[in-house]
């Protein structure tokens, strides 16, 4: 399918548009089953957040056989750490693989960490919220307020400044950015510190759920609704070295998204040991989220490339990055057997 015109063109690029004929990829379950490495049964560490609903991939794989199919036996690492020491982990073979958000992975990769984004895995799980009654119905109603957000390099915060951005609005002098930890950002949203705060799932709904938050805006909306945020990186001596290995945990990922995608509820079953939350709020939370859309490839590249785009326009991004090119760094296409 071509992606709608304009809906992943970043600013900036010149005309005609390099994503017009984007495809928004959603890979057959017939190129997944055949995605198995030969041989002997590989051994690969994976990191995750068991915190974040995003992952929720990780524990279907290990719990529905997905990774055994694949000819894989994983071991499953709960990092808690910085992304700079979880790239540096993954670049230097203390780890294999690991899942995290695009907004946060990109400025360490423009940095040069040895890690290849194989896949995304899902869109949709960043939320914005302002408290009723507060005529807060919009982001550019945020102008000249505070909001809140769990760091400075958050990913829902590096997202909302660049949809401001897009508004029209400067997301240095027209808002201001205070850091909360995120089990308190309700809290200080009730005390009057911040007009609103950004976060992602599960916190952000079961917060959102809990004092009866307006959701001003997320990431499943305009031109995001079509766009991954989560992604799959893996070593890139990996890849180099043992593509079959990297096609493997690639394409056993992505069949737990479509298991995901066809199952939330049996899903927020394997993960709600994880998130201490009920069951229907997490199956609600899946429901919302875009599991069946994980781009590889092209389709990646060009997703990238967006939002590397985007981060300029909130300086996360030196000025002079190439979008085009760094994502074509960063990225590998190991299901298709093109060399990367």
């Amino acid at each position: 399918m071509a992606v709608p015109a304009g809906a992943m063109a970043p600013l900036g690029f010149a005309s005609p548009d390099p994503f017009a004929d984007a495809p928004i990829c959603r890979t057959g379950a017939s190129s997944l089953a055949a995605a198995a490495a030969p041989g002997p049964r590989r051994k690969l560490k994976l990191t995750w957040n068991a915190n974040a609903i995003c992952v929720v991939g990780v524990p279907v794989a290990a719990t529905q056989g997905i990774f055994e199919r694949h000819n894989l036996d994983v071991e499953l690492i709960n990092f808690g750490g910085s992304t700079d020491q979880l790239l540096e982990a993954i670049a230097t073979g203390k780890a294999d693989a690991g899942v995290g958000m695009a907004l946060r992975w990109l400025k360490p990769l423009e940095q040069g960490f040895d890690v290849k984004i194989t896949a995304a895995t899902h869109g949709g799980c960043m939320r914005l919220f302002a408290l009723p009654g507060s005529g807060i119905t919009k982001l550019s109603d945020f102008k000249g307020k505070a909001l809140g957000a769990s760091d400075m390099a958050a990913p829902d915060k590096n997202f909302f400044s660049i949809v401001a951005a897009k508004q029209g609005l400067d997301p240095e002098r027209d808002l201001t950015w205070r850091q909360f930890p995120a089990d308190l950002l309700g809290e200080a949203l009730k005390r009057g510190d911040i007009q609103g705060f950004a976060l992602g799932d599960p916190l952000a709904s079961l917060i959102r759920d809990r004092d009866g938050l307006v959701e001003v805006t997320n990431n499943l909306e305009g031109e995001y609704a079509a766009r991954s945020c989560c992604i799959l990186g893996v070593r890139g001596s990996l890849v180099r070295q043992d593509r079959a290995a990297a096609r493997a945990v690639t394409a056993a990922l992505l069949e737990a998204q479509e298991w995901v995608h066809a199952q939330p509820e049996a899903a927020a079953e394997i993960f709600a040991p994880y998130a201490r939350a009920p069951v229907p709020a997490l199956t609600a939370m899946l429901r919302s989220h875009t599991h069946g859309h994980h781009p590889v490839g092209s389709a990646l590249r060009f997703e990238l490339a967006a939002y590397i785009e985007e981060l300029k326009l909130v300086k996360v991004m030196r000025p002079n990055t190439d979008p085009l090119r760094l994502s074509d760094k960063i990225f590998a296409d190991v299901l298709t057997g093109v060399p990367a």
